[in-house]
């Protein structure tokens, strides 16, 4: 009797037995089978001639594969992050494939559907079509033969195409898939700058072994040109026909980053987000996978993307908090980073100005080689960094004075200023003037942000909405305002500031959409705007020439926070938003307001730099026994009632407190307590060793699922986690 092992996405820890049936089914390949009334898509683990269940197995449905999706090098890291991170193996190799081949979609490249002129639209020519430019710039593209659709709607709409197919000017064709691996062939580097000593000194020194795993930390001051020591570290694994992965934290930085690559090499690069839809991720999949690709850039997941040969892994901002996923798989994606080029034996290059105190710390270890750049590139030189002292000082929209006349003579000299503040919306609040009632979301208990251009009030957390209410909800009276200042209202007060200056907004609200994100930041390096006012996305390695002076609005919220990386991430911001300034000849400047000038975080920092900042951090965590000195376990459980996830977390720490190997701390509420009406509650372990919780917490997870309690709560297993909230 032939029996396979089938990885199921569902929240069993475990694989399911199923019938062959005598159909010839792959290990790694996809099936097709019925698990509880559902037809699901599940991956075979394992063949096997022997089951516990034998007289009541079911068949397999369908083979989807005649060969393996997963190969073994990638059926051994899917079960290495299920061991690591205690997530379900069937919801690891979910995650790990595209969406359309998690629907059932073909694995193999399909015919692609091309546009090609019928013999009338040969004959046309532009006058022809003078009153529709549109459709005759279509024309032209395909005079030289078949076109790709899915190329064309990249910058033709799908209007002009069909009318054009009415007219009987183009038709649809198909063109047979043929595999193109000799990229390499086509290789072409353009002229490439000269690198200055330091730089020169990374390449040299990343180049020197790029047949095996040797991970590096490339610390770099913001401007410092750390995009082109990967440029150039990357040109002879690319000479050789071997692939390079790099990830980036931010959507709005793959358009950049691609061009870049694109510009140097003349090759294609696959580009992998959350914007694309599951064909256009499914097609990048499959050209890395089969080798067409050379290049492949992209977000988070883009590190579960195959290579033929693979040649380097560039992790770009390796600090960033993005880089975590917060629910599902809990992955981080540049730790993963690490495993993934260790096991294909392949560089690594974790590249950023702010290190992460885990990245910095294992660099300091000897883990990790470690290489720096001091210098900016070019003749940019380094951003002056300043306190303002906003105390008893008449504030507009939030700013100072003083600071807003600084803002106009940078203005005046025709130059680009930056403002950030951490809050999108109008207000983050809409207050009472009478009762000083809030008006609140009852399933988050938190104050609802009040959004004016779309007249609504919506809770960030929940993303629950309604109308901006004309009366308090508590005592019926009209004296409601809106309380603290968001980019919106800052945008709106600074039109009537400086009504002659160009602005722009950029945040989540304003920025939605495939392309919009690309478009703004084109017309900032064009000059269409002086003024940009925006949040965290504003922070993440954008290129901006032109501007002179960034102006932190408010950071003394982070100054204060129960989160013990606060400071870090505080620090990294700082830092990070003052690289903004001063990135080619002209000088930049940064101002800080705050009403804590004194405050040590942003002494030791603006006086002595991130480097020293980083550094007192890691003897901090370690006298306070905090990561990367000790490892931790976060458990969390929720539910509708406040009592249930306490129940369940106190009979867990109840089993866990019988041994001595790990701290066990809690259980209590999350720094957010109640979420989207559920309220929430964790458990921490704390350890030296790793492996320690990690062993002891699979060895018992089989006892955790059988409390009674477990029944009334939702759960899940956080390790190294990131976030308290």
């Amino acid at each position: 009797m032939s029996i396979v092992k089938v990885a199921l996405p569902v929240p069993k820890r475990q694989l399911f037995d199923y019938l062959s049936n005598g159909l010839e089914v792959p290990v790694g390949g996809r099936v097709r089978v019925s698990f509880a009334n559902r037809t699901l898509v599940g991956v075979v683990m394992a063949h096997t001639d022997d089951s516990p269940w034998a007289d009541k197995l079911k068949a397999v449905s369908e083979v989807l594969d005649e060969a393996p999706v997963l190969d073994e090098h990638w059926l051994t890291l899917a079960r290495w992050l299920a061991d690591y991170y205690l997530h379900p193996i069937g919801d690891v190799i979910h995650t790990l494939l595209p969406v359309a081949l998690r629907k059932g979609a073909s694995a193999l490249p399909q015919d692609t559907e091309c546009l090609a002129l019928t013999p009338t639209g040969q004959q046309h020519c532009q006058d022809d079509l003078r009153r529709a430019p549109q459709q005759w710039r279509l024309i032209a593209r395909l005079k030289d033969g078949p076109v790709a659709l899915h190329t064309l709607r990249e910058d033709i709409s799908s209007a002009v195409i069909r009318a054009c197919r009415d007219k009987g000017l183009v038709e649809t064709t198909l063109q047979a898939y043929a595999v193109q691996s000799d990229w390499h062939a086509a290789l072409t580097i353009s002229d490439k700058p000269r690198p200055n000593t330091e730089q020169a000194l990374a390449i040299s020194a990343i180049t020197r072994d790029l047949e095996a795993y040797t991970p590096v930390l490339l610390e770099g001051v913001t401007g410092s040109g750390k995009t082109e020591v990967y440029l150039q570290s990357i040109e002879a694994i690319l000479k050789a026909g071997r692939q390079v992965l790099i990830l980036v934290p931010e959507i709005g930085l793959t358009p950049q980053t691609v061009q870049r690559f694109q510009r140097r090499f003349g090759i294609d690069v696959g580009v992998l987000h959350s914007n694309l839809n599951d064909n256009q991720r499914l097609r990048v999949w499959q050209q890395a996978r089969s080798g067409e690709l050379g290049i492949v850039i992209g977000t988070r997941s883009a590190i579960f993307t195959p290579l033929a040969k693979p040649g380097m892994i560039i992790v770009d901002e390796e600090h960033d908090g993005s880089f975590k996923q917060q629910d599902g798989l809990r992955y981080h994606a540049r730790d993963f980073a690490v495993v993934r080029a260790k096991m294909e034996g392949v560089p690594l290059i974790l590249g950023t100005a702010t290190p992460s105190l885990e990245t910095l710390n294992n660099a300091l270890q000897g883990r990790y080689q470690h290489l720096t750049l001091h210098a900016r590139a070019g003749v940019a030189t380094h951003t002056v960094q300043q306190v303002m002292d906003i105390k008893d000082q008449p504030l507009r929209v939030g700013i100072a004075p003083g600071l807003i006349e600084r803002m106009r003579s940078h203005f005046a000299a025709g130059q680009q200023v930056m403002l950030f503040i951490n809050r999108r919306g109008y207000a983050p609040a809409l207050l009472c003037h009478h009762c000083g009632h809030i008006e609140t979301c009852h399933r988050c208990e938190r104050p609802f942000t009040v959004h004016k251009q779309l007249n609504k009030i919506q809770c960030h957390h929940c993303s629950a909405a309604r109308p901006l209410p004309r009366q308090c909800g508590a005592c019926g009276n009209d004296e409601i305002v809106p309380k603290g200042v968001g980019t919106e209202q800052l945008d709106a007060e600074l039109a009537s500031i400086f009504p002659h200056i160009s602005r722009v907004r950029i945040d989540s609200d304003s920025v939605r959409g495939k392309s919009t994100l690309e478009e703004v930041l084109a017309a900032i390096n064009e000059g269409r705007h002086q003024l940009l006012i925006g949040t965290q996305i504003l922070s993440k390695g954008h290129h901006f020439p032109n501007v002179t002076l960034v102006v932190i609005v408010d950071a003394d919220g982070a100054l204060f926070s129960a989160d013990f990386r606060a400071a870090e991430h505080l620090a990294q911001l700082i830092t990070q938003l003052s690289g903004r300034a001063g990135r080619a000849d002209k000088p930049g400047e940064m101002w800080l307001q705050t009403h804590h000038p004194g405050h040590p975080l942003l002494q030791d920092l603006l006086h002595n730099g991130y480097g020293h900042f980083a550094r007192f951090a890691l003897q901090e965590r370690k006298a306070a026994g905090l990561p990367p000195f000790q490892y931790q376990v976060l458990i969390r459980a929720e539910a509708t009632d406040a009592r249930s996830p306490f129940a369940f977390l106190d009979e867990l720490a109840t089993l866990l407190r019988q041994q001595t190997d790990f701290q066990v701390l809690g259980p209590v509420p999350a720094l957010m307590e109640k979420r989207q009406g559920r309220y929430r509650v964790q458990l921490l372990l704390q350890s030296t060793r790793r492996g320690v919780i990690q062993a002891w917490l699979a060895t018992n997870m089989a006892t955790f699922e059988r409390l009674p309690s477990v029944r009334k709560v939702r759960w899940s297993i956080d390790v190294d986690p990131q976030d308290f909230m």
